[in-house]
Order: structure tokens, then sequence, then C-alpha cells
């Protein structure tokens, strides 16, 4: 686990979705006891601009001015936090949320990605039905796509597609639908078939190994929460069967982590208002908590 103590951003945007939900994640999570359970100070909730339910003309994106402005406002926050030598968790919101930590990470250094994810997300905008940007956020973020969110602050990429790792997606029937382009050859792909024929902890290990270079000052922990299995976290708004199990995103939380090298972890997607009974958010704070060491 982390040596420096914890400190909670709340970052519920839905600038990168169609759809309303995700914005109640960290007030589920923290009801749930989160930041007690696991001692973190809370340092504050960004204010989220409004949405427009109409793709940018220039990119085909929706809210994309939107998000390209919000996204330093995240980072300044989160700059804030590492100045304070404490390990930032970021409560989202949907994936875009990762252009703002990441660029916090960006204006100090070289920095890799371990994303953790349901889904690829490396949609082209022309290739998005709903031009969500939610969908197209590991583009973005290792400097796939339009400038006004590849290249926020000149900074671009974000994080350079070999600093990246992009672990247990399982959407390649829909990648292949609906036209996704591929994978960078240098992002190193470890996706649920590749994790399965390792095992979690032999995948982990690897996908750690690579974010742990000599080159790299560190790395960040992105975690969708449609990483896991359908049957177990059936509160998020795209949905494909099959996914990790508890256990398997905790092992792969707790290699990640006790590598002494993660800098930062956030959390998306999950959507309490499709979570009626509450046992997918229950068992998220638990895997977090016993992640986290706590």
């Amino acid at each position: 686990m982390p040596t420096l103590p914890y400190a909670i951003l709340e970052a519920p945007s839905t600038l990168g979705l169609a759809t309303d939900g995700v914005e109640r994640l960290p007030d589920r999570l923290l009801n749930l006891g989160l930041a007690q359970r696991i001692h973190a100070r809370r340092a504050g909730r960004l204010a989220v601009p409004p949405r427009n339910p109409v793709p940018d003309a220039d990119t085909g994106i929706l809210n994309a001015k939107a998000i390209a402005a919000w996204s330093p406002r995240l980072a300044d926050a989160m700059e804030a936090v590492l100045d304070a030598r404490e390990f930032p968790i970021v409560l989202g919101g949907d994936c875009t949320i990762v252009l703002g930590s990441m660029l916090a990470l960006r204006r100090r250094g070289r920095y890799g990605l371990f994303f953790i994810d349901g889904n690829a997300d490396f949609f082209q905008p022309e290739a998005e039905p709903n031009g969500e940007g939610a969908s197209m956020d590991l583009a973005l973020v290792t400097g796939c796509g339009p400038s006004l969110l590849t290249d926020i602050e000149g900074r671009g990429p974000l994080v350079r597609p070999e600093d990246a790792v992009a672990f247990a997606y399982r959407d390649h029937k829909d990648q292949e639908a609906y036209g996704s382009q591929p994978l960078p050859e240098e992002l190193k792909a470890i996706d649920l078939p590749a994790v399965r024929a390792m095992g979690i902890e032999a995948a982990a290990r690897k996908a750690i190994g690579h974010l742990t270079r000599e080159e790299l000052d560190g790395f960040f922990i992105h975690l969708d929460a449609d990483c896991l299995d359908d049957a177990l976290m059936p509160a998020v708004d795209f949905r494909v069967p099959g996914g990790l199990s508890w256990n398997e995103l905790g092992t792969a939380l707790r290699i990640a982590l006790a590598s002494g090298k993660a800098v930062g972890l956030e959390i998306t997607i999950y959507n309490p208002r499709l979570d009626g009974g509450g046992e997918a958010g229950r068992g998220l704070a638990n895997v977090l908590v016993a992640a986290l060491g706590c």
C-alpha cells in the first residue's frame, strides 16, 4: 500500500457521457464510509459545467470544449494533493476525468497509466455512435484524436502510448461492430483473454513491470467499474458479459499499489442509479478498502 496518506477528490463529471447517474458515484462510496475506512482526508469536490446534448461541431465529441476547459481544474486540484505529499483518490464521474488526472502528472514529469477497464476506450469520434468521450478516453489521453483534447496546455500526449497498459478489456465484439480504431502496437495490451491465460497475478505483474521502468517517474491507476464481471457489477451504463471477479480486481490493485510506484487512483463509471439493492457499490467499496490496506 502507499506510504503517503490518502486524500479523496470528488470529480463527478458526466461530460463524457450522454446519460446521467455516474455523478452520484462519490456520494455513494462516501456514504458507504470509504473516507473513514481508509483514513482519507476529503480534499474537495469540483463543480462541473452543464452538459450540451449536441456533439461539438468541430470534433464530433460531446462537450469537447467543456472537457478541455474543466480538465485543467481537476489537474490543479490533484496537484494540490500531490504537493501536500498525499496519495490522491479521485472519485468520478465518467472516464474522461483521466485527462485531468494525467494532465496533473504530465506537468510534473513522465508517468505511466495502468488502465483497468472493461472497454479499450479507443474509439475515434466518427465511429462513436453518440459522440461520447468516455468511449475515447484512452485514445485521447495517449494523443490520438482532436488536438483540443489530446494536446491540453500544449502538453500532449498526456501519457505516451508506450507508457500505458490497457488491462482486462473485453469489448472486442463492440470494437468490431462499430469500427473502433485498433490500439497502437506500442501500447501494451493485456485483454481479458490474456489475463485468463496467464492468471491474474502473472498478468498484473507483467503490467506493473512495464510501468515501473526506470524512465518513468511512477504511474497512475485508472479503474473503471465495468472491468468487473457483469454479474457482480451491473450498475454501469454499457454492459458487456464477463469480467473480473472481486478477488481478481483486488489482486491487480494490490500488486500495483505494492510496487511503490503508484502515485494515485481514480474510480469511474459505477452508476448508483442502476444499483437498487446497493450490492455492487458495497462490493466496490470493500475491494478498494482491502486493496488500499485498511
